[in-house]
C-alpha cells in the first residue's frame, strides 16, 4: 500500500471512531442546474458510543472561506430542523411557495444569505430533530443541558474533520428558543478551551436573534409589548399591571383579579398571530407550526393566558410547512443528501415528539461569565414579533448592569430606515442590539417575501 493509500485508510479510520460521515451536494432536487456553493451534508457521534447521530448542513462561504468566519447556527423548538434556516432564514435557498402545486417544491437563490459572508454549519439538535437519531430508545431522550453538551461534542468532532477551519473565527448563533442554549454551548467552548481540549477553538461571540433568555423575563414582556403596540388599551394594561404585580407569567393562580384581567386582555389578542402580528391570522385555521406550538404550551403546562398567541407562520394564508415537509420526505432529496435509510420515519420541519426536558429555566448566569471574559455579542429581535418581544432583551441588559455605550439611533437600507441599534459595553464585553422594523419571529422572511 502507498502513501496516500495508508492516509486514505487512516483518515477513514478517524472518521468512523468519530462516528461521522460526510458528503458533497452539487445538485438538490427542485433546483436547475449545479449548486453555485459547495454543500455538504453529514452526520457526527456524540454521546455514549456515538449513539446520537447528529444530522448537519455545512455550507462554505461563497466570499473567502479561508478567512470568513465559520458560524455553528441552532434552530429553536426546540425540534426545528436546520433546514428551517436553510430555506426560510438565512440560508442561500428558498423554496418557491406561492407556486407550490403538491407535488415537489421548486427551488430559488435567496441573494440575502448570510452564507455570502459567513461559512455555516446548519445542525439538526437535539436528537429527534430533522434526520439526527439515536441508535437506541435511551438515546433520544434529551434536555437543555444534555444538548448543550451534546452540540459541542458535536462541533468538537466537525473541527477535527475540517480542520482547516480550526483557526477561523467562531460564532455561536441561535434563533427562538435556542437563545438559551447559544450561551451554554459557547460556555461550554469557553470551558473546553480552558481545560486545553483540542481542538483550540478561535471563540469570538456569540448571536441571538428573537431570541428565549430567561423564560419569566421574556414570556412577561409579551403583555407590555402587545400594550406599547396598541394591541391593548391603556384601562386593560393597568388593571393587569396592578392587579397581577407585573407578573403575568407563573403568576399567583389563586389571584383572582389579575386572572380576570388578563382574561380581558385575551379577548384582544386572541385572533392576534403572535409571530408577526401584521400578518392575516387565516382564520384560525391550524398550521403545523401552530399545532407545534400549541403542542409544546400544553406540554409545559403553563396557564392559558401563555397560550392566548398560537402563531400561524403563514404567508398569504399558505402553509410553508406543506413545502418543506413534502420535499424533505421525498426520496430523491433523501438520497441527494445521503441520508441514512430506516433511521427515521417521517422527516418534519419542526418535530413535536421530541423528549426533551427544559431544565435551565434562563441563562443570565451563562451570559454573566461570558460578560467577564470580553466576548462580543449581537442580539437582534423583529419589532412585530410578540413570540419573543424585543422588550425582553432591554429588560435582561438592565438585570446585567450593561452600560449604554451608543445611544438608540436607526439603521438604514437604500436610505430607509431598517430598525434600530443600541450599542453596550461592560468592561471589555461589547453588545450590539439591533431590532428589524416590519418582520415578524423568523426576521429573514420579510426579506424573502419581499
Amino acid at each position: 500500500m502507498n502513501w496516500i493509500g495508508l492516509y486514505g485508510l487512516l483518515l477513514l479510520l478517524l472518521l468512523f471512531k468519530n462516528g461521522a460521515s460526510q458528503a458533497i451536494i452539487k445538485t438538490l432536487p427542485g433546483y436547475e442546474g449545479t449548486l453555485p456553493f459547495k454543500l455538504e451534508t453529514g452526520y457526527i457521534g456524540v454521546g455514549d458510543n456515538d449513539e446520537v447521530q447528529l444530522f448537519y448542513y455545512f455550507i462554505e462561504s461563497e466570499n473567502n472561506y479561508k478567512t470568513d468566519p465559520l458560524v455553528l447556527w441552532m434552530m429553536g423548538g426546540p425540534g426545528c430542523s436546520g433546514l428551517f434556516n436553510i430555506f426560510f432564514d438565512i440560508g442561500p435557498l428558498t423554496f418557491d411557495v406561492e407556486n407550490f402545486d403538491g407535488s415537489l417544491p421548486s427551488i430559488l437563490l435567496n441573494p440575502n444569505s448570510w452564507t455570502k459572508v459567513a461559512n455555516i454549519i446548519f445542525i439538526d439538535a437535539p436528537v429527534g430533530t430533522g434526520f439526527s437519531y439515536a441508535n437506541n430508545s435511551q438515546g433520544y431522550s434529551s434536555s437543555d443541558t444534555k444538548s448543550a453538551k451534546d452540540i459541542y461534542t458535536f462541533l468538537r468532532k466537525w473541527l477535527l474533520n475540517h480542520p482547516m477551519f480550526i483557526k477561523n473565527r467562531l460564532y455561536v448563533a441561535g434563533e427562538s428558543y435556542a437563545g438559551k442554549l447559544t450561551p451554554m454551548v459557547s460556555m461550554e467552548i469557553l470551558q473546553g478551551n480552558e481545560a486545553r481540549l483540542q481542538p483550540q477553538m478561535s471563540f469570538q461571540g456569540y448571536i441571538i436573534g428573537n431570541g428565549l433568555t430567561d423564560t419569566n423575563i421574556d414570556f412577561n414582556a409579551r403583555i407590555p409589548y402587545a400594550h406599547r403596540m396598541a394591541l391593548i388599551s391603556d384601562e386593560y394594561y393597568e388593571s393587569a399591571k396592578i392587579s397581577c404585580d407585573e407578573k403575568y407569567y407563573n403568576r399567583d393562580p389563586n389571584n383572582v383579579q389579575c386572572a380576570n384581567a388578563l382574561q380581558r386582555i385575551q379577548e384582544c389578542l386572541s385572533n392576534i398571530n403572535q409571530v408577526r402580528i401584521l400578518d392575516e391570522n387565516c382564520g384560525g385555521t391550524a398550521t403545523k407550526l401552530d399545532e407545534y406550538f400549541r403542542w409544546h404550551h400544553t406540554f409545559r403546562g403553563d396557564n392559558s393566558i401563555d397560550n392566548l398567541l398560537l402563531p400561524t407562520a403563514k404567508q398569504e394564508c399558505q402553509n410553508i410547512f406543506d413545502v418543506s415537509d413534502y420535499w424533505g420526505n421525498d426520496p430523491a432529496v433523501q438520497e441527494a443528501l445521503y441520508i441514512r435509510k430506516g433511521m427515521i420515519t417521517r422527516w418534519e420541519t419542526c418535530s413535536v415528539g421530541i423528549s426533551y426536558e427544559e431544565n435551565v429555566d434562563g441563562a443570565l448566569e451563562y451570559h454573566k461569565i461570558l460578560i467577564k471574559k470580553g466576548y462580543d455579542a449581537l442580539v437582534y429581535n423583529a419589532d412585530q414579533d410578540m413570540a419573543a418581544p424585543y422588550m425582553g432583551p432591554l429588560t435582561w441588559f438592565r438585570i446585567l448592569n450593561l452600560t449604554i455605550d451608543d445611544n438608540w439611533k436607526p439603521w438604514l437600507v437604500n436610505g430607509q430606515v431598517a430598525g434600530y441599534t443600541q450599542r453596550y459595553k461592560k468592561n471589555d464585553f461589547r453588545l450590539t442590539f439591533v431590532t428589524i422594523k416590519g418582520a415578524g419571529h423568523i426576521a429573514s422572511w420579510l426579506v424573502l417575501s419581499a
